[in-house]
């Protein structure tokens, strides 16, 4: 009896052992149109075993490399389609360039850094009085999103004053949100709209949480 352990290794073993077979058969015919002939049913017998392929657009190039690669590339035959080498395999892509920019505190993002940079540009007045209430408030949505306990609001505004350089500040008389109104609303976006109709859920959120500031 043989065992597989004792056979040649399958180079892509999802078309089996007989598909093998016949590839290394083709490879020894001698006459060219016979060994055509052949390859165009080998073509059509790996495309019959693998039907999942014949949802990609270039399903048939894919099965002609197959091909060649199951041959070892030592197969002689006319391809419509440009053939591939073993070297053209061994590519290796390019590296990707990942950003290294230092985040200073990587719960906020790079995103509100940016926002900061922006809002300490402007010019003193109302538009930049808004724009600053609107960071403070997207960091404390983003600290309890990060630790869903609580926060003070001092721990806030002193990471929005390391974050400008001290440029920023929160406007007189302005205030932050409850933290439970800020553990709701980021649970509720996490939910979509089925959880704004779910009131009981939503009450439970609230308890559990309880209902003050700190």
């Amino acid at each position: 009896m043989e065992y597989n352990s004792q056979r040649p290794r399958l180079i892509i073993s999802e078309y089996g052992r007989h598909v093998q077979r016949m590839v290394d058969h083709a490879c020894t015919v001698e006459d060219r149109e016979e060994r055509n002939q052949l390859a165009r049913q080998i073509i059509a017998v790996m495309g019959q075993l693998n039907p999942q392929l014949r949802d990609m657009s270039d399903f048939r190039h894919k099965l002609w490399d197959h091909l060649f690669i199951m041959s070892d590339f030592k197969l002689d035959v006319d391809s419509p389609y440009p053939i591939p080498t073993r070297e053209s395999l061994n590519v290796k892509p390019e590296k990707l360039n990942y950003p290294s920019n230092h985040i200073q505190f990587r719960h906020y993002g790079k995103v509100v850094e940016r926002m900061i940079d922006t809002a300490k540009g402007m010019e003193e007045g109302p538009l930049k009085d808004s724009m600053v209430s609107a960071i403070a408030h997207h960091l404390k949505k983003s600290y309890l999103a990060w630790n869903r306990d609580s926060v003070h609001d001092e721990t806030i505004l002193k990471d929005l004053g390391k974050l400008s350089g001290g440029a920023l500040s929160m406007p007189e008389g302005a205030q932050l949100g409850a933290a439970t109104e800020v553990l709701v609303a980021n649970y509720s976006q996490q939910q979509g709209k089925k959880f704004g109709k779910n009131s009981r859920k939503q009450n439970k959120f609230k308890r559990k949480f309880g209902g003050t500031s700190y």
